[in-house]
């Protein structure tokens, strides 16, 4: 208890505290882009129970994995060596996930550009089929993302109750945006095909940091920033174009 209220009266873990909520809310972007892709795909009434179950989990996860900070520190020392270069354990769980957000992002890429016919006998037997494989996928990519959230936590502050409220927030954050922004990448279909370019990005982004070349995140999110931005640009035009049109008929 005493060690709590020290903690509350030092200004410097209140400082650590707001630099790591922003610090975990910006990396659960890539992870809320993910979910809100992946559940869009599935029907609409099964849509909020897995962006809920995906979030959930990735809560789960982080405060499990804050429950064994010594063996997540154990994650970055090298395992195995090959050609010269050394891997952990953290590398090898950051090159899969990359890998695997390069597949999915590419896959849903082409289904966008040459989508299969829809086959109506099998529109009724892939409803559960669909969301067990859609949270098999969410919860693959959140330990990814988890594993990065909480050694980035642990390399910020050595307080743990700090890195626990920081990972609530940031989660509570992620659930109350999800429902938005998966709302608006739905009804704005080239928003879709920018989300996906974004999961591109981060996997490669995985795979460099796997392969030990540090990419700083701040040159990612500004790219996504700018981009987004553009697109905000491209749908405004579009809409007053279409303005437009409907004035002069």
């Amino acid at each position: 208890m005493d060690y709590l209220l020290q903690l509350a009266a030092s200004p410097t873990a209140w400082i650590a505290l707001a630099t790591l909520v922003v610090m975990e809310i910006v990396l659960g972007i890539d992870n809320l882009i993910f979910i809100s892709i992946l559940t869009n795909k599935l029907p609409e009434q099964h849509r909020v129970k897995a962006r809920r179950v995906g979030i959930g989990m990735a809560l789960i996860l982080r405060l499990g994995l804050l429950s064994t900070i010594a063996f997540i520190v154990q994650l970055t020392e090298p395992v195995v060596e090959i050609l010269g270069q050394a891997f952990s354990w953290k590398d090898m769980i950051l090159i899969a996930g990359g890998l695997f957000l390069l597949w999915k992002a590419t896959t849903e890429i082409h289904h966008s550009m040459d989508p299969a016919p829809n086959d109506p006998k099998s529109a009724s037997s892939g409803v559960t089929l669909g969301f067990a494989a859609a949270i098999g996928q969410i919860l693959m990519l959140d330990l990814v993302f988890s594993i990065d959230s909480i050694i980035t936590a642990v390399g910020m502050t050595e307080h743990l109750p700090i890195m626990i409220i920081a990972v609530v927030v940031s989660v509570l954050v992620m659930l109350l945006a999800a429902e938005p922004l998966a709302k608006f990448i739905n009804d704005n279909p080239t928003v879709v095909m920018l989300a996906l370019g974004f999961l591109i990005m981060i996997g490669m982004t995985l795979i460099a940091e796997g392969f030990g070349a540090h990419v700083p995140k701040g040159y990612i999110y500004a790219a996504m920033a700018f981009s987004a931005a553009i697109e905000v640009l491209n749908m405004l035009s579009r809409r007053a174009r279409e303005k437009a049109m409907v004035e002069n008929n």
